[in-house]
């Protein structure tokens, strides 16, 4: 007879406590935008200088936003400049990234994969495959959550062990590595990527990475996250074989009568989609390789500069795989009778995305705001300046180091990878530029985003963290969220400082982050 705790009430944590006190992002932005327009009216007429990438002093003045012709640029600017336009319509490449991303998901192709793969599992390699696949799974959005997760633990039901073992090594991987991945140019890539690109540009720094060479911004991390997810990897497995196993092996679990080991097999027909998108893959592939070799082959322009047309477009060429991919696995299965069905299903995804166009409208307008105002700069100019006080600007390694840790700590209270990197994003890239020129665009993004994943699995604020806990509760039904951390601390800890040590050894040897 299972024990009923439906009227235990949870006292909630420090962290839910001032996380439930922080509003929206959307609400945020509305906030900051009122906010600098008051800050301007305040300092409209400062003027200060900054140092110009050639060493001269470059003179600002803070512009008063309530002055006839600056309110006709908010209104003239708010939708196709500030909005749609920013950092070369981003927003348009996010959704973009959608139909192929959303028509492999909603064909079932890549639940289907996932299933496949988990099935196959050796016992041996359990917990390195686990949290391979879960990093893997982040190309499928929730995947990897409501798939990936319960299935980690009927596997590990299936050879009579603690099913909660293996859904603290799947979670690991889904959450913590969510950054890592061996596939280019995923919707993280775009979303980071882009956007720094154009909060660089918003105060002229120069968009290269810290060898001073040109970079792709859908591709600037590609070598870094490769190495990322062979390491993440190896000390997931690691830490789930000799921390995990041995505190979670003899501890009792409960079997619930709903659960069926055979849910989350691959039928027949699944099995035939899948060999139909392989071949939808290889037709992709194909054509993307006619392409780089001809139309799309790099060349020389009338300055002499090369061109890279497949790198540039690299973006389209990977959604046509995964649009492919899905759409051959969708006719197979008959998830796709008609043309209809298809577009419905584009549709769906892209439906799935109007919190990103709410967001993005308020936020760009803000950073629009911040950047002509030149309030933006000012804010950086500071920075910059105490930094230098401090006697941080000289070490690149401290300046890493801090900005990892303040963006781990916020990453406990301020759930969404994308909202806080619009509000770290524009202000340290410049700040941490004008400190030491050693802390390019892609070095802050790439310290970005592997603080902000370490910490996912360990805040009760993530997203999926009531979703997690309500799995484990299926064997385990006195779990609390403390328990959940607590199992998941070693991963945190040891991602986190292994990956920022990956970072360093990456910059200290020279070793280029992407191409």
């Amino acid at each position: 007879m299972k024990k009923d705790n439906t009227n235990t009430v949870k006292k909630p944590s420090f962290i839910e406590k001032v996380g439930s006190k922080i509003p929206d992002p959307v609400i945020i932005f509305i906030g900051l935008y009122v906010l600098v327009m008051v800050l301007t009216a305040i300092f409209g007429g400062t003027s200060f200088e900054t140092v110009g990438k050639d060493g001269s002093s470059v003179p600002y003045e803070i512009k008063n936003m309530f002055t006839t012709e600056n309110i006709l640029w908010i209104f003239n600017n708010a939708l196709l400049t500030n909005w749609l336009g920013y950092a070369g319509g981003i927003l348009g490449t996010i959704l973009i990234v959608m139909f192929g991303i959303g028509i492999a998901e909603e064909s079932g192709m890549l639940s289907a994969l996932i299933r496949k793969m988990g099935g196959n599992l050796s016992e041996r390699l359990l917990p390195y495959l686990l949290v391979f696949l879960g990093i893997m799974s982040n190309i499928a959005s929730d995947a990897g959550y409501l798939i990936l997760i319960p299935l980690a633990g009927l596997l590990y039901l299936g050879i009579k062990k603690n099913p909660l073992i293996g859904m603290f090594a799947a979670f690991a991987g889904v959450s913590a590595g969510f950054s890592a991945n061996l596939v280019p140019a995923t919707v993280i890539d775009v979303i980071i990527g882009r956007n720094a690109q154009g909060f660089a540009e918003a105060q002229g720094v120069p968009f290269v990475s810290y060898l001073g060479k040109d970079i792709n911004p859908f591709t600037m991390h590609y070598w870094f996250m490769l190495a990322s997810t062979a390491m993440l990897v190896i000390i997931g497995g690691l830490i789930t074989n000799y921390w995990v196993r041995p505190r979670f092996e003899k501890m009792t679990y409960t079997i619930p009568e709903d659960v069926n080991m055979s849910e989350y097999g691959v039928s027949k027909e699944e099995k035939r989609g899948l060999r139909f998108a392989g071949l939808g893959f290889l037709i992709a592939v194909g054509i993307d390789l006619v392409l780089a070799f001809g139309p799309l082959k790099p060349y020389k322009n009338e300055l002499g500069a090369t061109v890279t047309p497949f790198l540039d477009n690299i973006i389209l060429l990977i959604t046509f795989i995964f649009f492919l991919s899905g759409l051959f696995y969708g006719i197979a299965v008959k998830k796709f009778k008609n043309s209809g069905e298809v577009i419905a299903a584009l549709s769906k995804q892209i439906g799935s995305m109007g919190y990103v166009i709410v967001l993005t409208f308020f936020c760009y307008n803000f950073l629009a705001l911040l950047t002509y105002t030149n309030l933006g700069t000012y804010i950086t100019y500071l920075g910059a300046t105490a930094l230098e006080s401090l006697g941080l600007a000289k070490s690149p390694t401290l300046l890493i180091i801090g900005f990892i840790i303040v963006t781990a700590i916020i990453n406990l209270f301020v759930g969404g990878l994308t909202s806080k990197w619009m509000l770290l994003g524009p202000i340290f890239i410049p700040m941490l530029y004008q400190a030491n020129p050693n802390m390019t665009p892609d070095v802050v993004a790439a310290a970005y985003r592997l603080a902000d994943s370490s910490t996912n699995i360990i805040t009760p604020l993530m997203t999926y963290a009531g979703v997690i806990l309500l799995y484990v509760k299926k064997y385990k039904e006195d779990f609390t969220v403390g328990n959940l951390i607590s199992a998941m601390l070693p991963y945190s800890i040891c991602f986190l400082v292994s990956w920022t040590a990956l970072l360093l050894a990456f910059i200290g040897f020279g070793i280029p982050l992407g191409f």
